[in-house]
């Protein structure tokens, strides 16, 4: 990934992931389903090239919004990062868990992830060698996010497959350690090698599921 500009698209605005990756030279797109004003003014105040994009994983016409504008602006994308989550779910007994609550954990850490990597593909392998990385999780505190997490871990394992004969890597890290921690190893898996693994979940190494 020696591109003189390289582009990254962070859903779900995380600033430290954000924040590291502009740090290392990337334009950073964070997205979010309503502008992040205060983020995206600290980190440009700090000299840093990160633009808003409004984007909501559950819904496809805004996913498309964003890949006509990277297309437009750039023709490429370097680095996704699939952030998107559903934050501070209660810990419920399964048997108080809806369906309603099963169905909007999935719509957001699961299918949105799919519909979101399937609609950026293509600028992906344009940029040759990218990363796709999903943040996921080890432990859930409820079964809709406890369940959801795997189903991550199967997917990231899915599309590393699908992708083995191309130069694009896909890996999954953890949310469970401290949050600097899990930033660090976000960008670290957005800026792998050629050498480095595809298909992995980690946290400080590899986790096996």
């Amino acid at each position: 990934m020696t591109a003189k500009l390289r582009v990254a698209l962070v859903t779900d605005a995380d600033e430290k992931i954000a924040r590291g990756l502009a740090q290392l030279g990337f334009t950073v797109l964070v997205s979010a389903r309503a502008r992040q004003h205060g983020m995206v003014a600290e980190l440009a105040d700090d000299g840093l090239d990160v633009r808003f994009q409004r984007l909501d994983v559950t819904d496809e016409p805004s996913i498309y919004a964003a890949v006509d504008r990277i297309e437009e602006e750039f023709g490429r994308l370097d680095v996704l990062v699939n952030n998107a989550r559903v934050a501070n779910e209660p810990a419920v007994a399964p048997s108080m868990t809806s369906v309603d609550d099963m169905r909007r954990v999935f719509e957001t850490t699961v299918f949105g992830v799919v519909a979101t990597t399937n609609a950026m593909l293509p600028l992906l392998h344009r940029a040759g060698a990218a990363r796709i990385v999903n943040v996921s999780s080890r432990l859930g505190t409820c079964m809709a996010y406890g369940s959801a997490e795997p189903a991550l871990s199967a997917i990231t394992g899915a599309y590393a497959r699908e992708l083995a004969d191309t130069p694009i890597k896909v890996n999954a890290c953890a949310t469970d350690p401290d949050d600097d921690t899990a930033a660090k190893i976000a960008i670290e898996l957005a800026v792998l090698a050629a050498d480095g693994p595809s298909g992995g979940f980690f946290e400080d190494g590899p986790v096996s599921w």
